[in-house]
């Protein structure tokens, strides 16, 4: 579904990923780990056109590469930032509905299953999104990135700064989204969520990938969580 080869990203003159591989396949969620600096979100920018990169990013066969990010949106790839970027002044009914790619056409995802997801959002979807708690907001973005129909969604560190509580709802987002066959590439920095929602976790360290196996290979690699993982 997705595939990247040898990706290289720069930021000005500094290089940040050297010779990125890996797949994402249909329905699949895959967790990218490691610590801060290692290039996670680097990578994610560069596959939605954010960051110039080179080598190959190919979705359903199709070079993406090179190509604007609003048409590697339009092309089923849904992106949700790490700084949650709702638009303060518009209700939270608004900001699902600014979500909508194909006004008219029926997609997988409704307001009901926003609403019936996260229930709080029915109880402030005609509040103004900039007084919404930051896990209201993560969660108004988590659904508008929905309401685009997409077929791979990539989550930058959805938990980051959230409650446990909220934590959880995350969680249990992530399980809806692989029963209704999404596929998923989650940047996150907690350990133990991305394990336990994940089919396969992928570790970088220096803008390269240096484990790709199951949670449970990861959990039983020491080496690999001590050297890349760990603080």
């Amino acid at each position: 579904m997705l595939e990247l080869d040898n990706v290289h990203a720069y930021y000005g003159k500094s290089h940040v990923l050297h010779g990125v591989h890996f797949t994402v396949r249909g329905g699949e969620i895959v967790s990218l780990l490691g610590r801060n600096g290692s290039g996670r979100s680097t990578t994610v920018k560069t596959i939605m056109g954010l960051v110039e990169g080179t080598g190959s990013i190919r979705w359903r066969e199709a070079q993406i590469l090179g190509r604007k990010a609003f048409e590697i949106a339009h092309s089923g790839i849904g992106y949700v930032p790490e700084n949650r970027d709702i638009f303060p002044t518009l209700t939270v009914h608004q900001n699902l509905q600014l979500g909508e790619k194909r006004a008219g056409a029926q997609g997988r995802w409704s307001f009901d299953d926003m609403y019936r997801m996260f229930p709080r959002l029915k109880e402030r979807q005609h509040t103004e999104a900039g007084v919404l708690s930051g896990g209201e907001q993560q969660m108004l973005t988590l659904c508008r990135t929905l309401m685009g129909d997409p077929e791979l969604i990539m989550i930058d560190e959805p938990t980051e700064g959230l409650a446990p509580k909220i934590v959880e709802l995350v969680a249990e987002y992530l399980r809806e989204l692989k029963r209704r066959g999404l596929a998923v590439l989650l940047v996150e920095q907690k350990l133990t969520i991305a394990l336990e929602v994940a089919d396969r976790c992928l570790v970088m360290g220096h803008g390269q990938i240096v484990f790709e196996g199951t949670p449970a290979e990861l959990r039983a690699n020491a080496y690999v969580r001590r050297e890349w993982l760990e603080v």
